[in-house]
């Protein structure tokens, strides 16, 4: 049996790999690194870790927290918008967070987005993000209901 080349297919907003897809959110910046804002594989969704910045990269909020969060909120509300997923799918969430002193103050950011529903949550202390201007990174895991 004859094997037939396939045409090279053009950049599209999906890619799509065996058992998983690589989504380009629109409004998002474009990585500054090796990799995609969200990836889903089945029903999982994975958000990589999201920073306070624009659809240029410019950072919103300069050094207030609770801007900065609520640009993160948005920013994670894209991504898994382009999965087909909303914050009620949050299954765990990782906060970055420069200050830990900050935690109450992101949280009451987090509730106005995730309304009732509850994620699994780390938060963890760290001396500084990819820019020094960016005070929090969240990344987040949900899973697409069964259709």
């Amino acid at each position: 049996m004859a094997k037939t080349r396939r045409k090279p297919r053009k950049k599209t907003a999906v890619r799509r790999r065996a058992h998983r897809e690589e989504l380009w959110v629109p409004g998002m910046p474009e990585p500054i690194s090796h990799f995609v804002h969200v990836v889903r594989a089945g029903r999982l969704v994975f958000v990589s870790g999201c920073v306070a910045t624009d659809e240029h990269g410019r950072t919103v909020g300069g050094g207030d927290v609770v801007a900065q969060a609520r640009q993160v909120h948005e920013n994670i509300k894209r991504c898994l918008a382009a999965a087909g997923a909303t914050f009620a799918d949050v299954c765990k969430v990782t906060v970055f967070l420069r200050d830990v002193r900050d935690r109450e103050k992101v949280n009451t950011v987090r509730r106005e987005y995730f309304g009732s529903s509850r994620p699994a949550s780390t938060l963890v202390e760290i001396s500084r993000l990819v820019r020094d201007d960016l005070l929090i990174e969240i990344e987040a895991v949900a899973v697409l209901p069964e259709r």
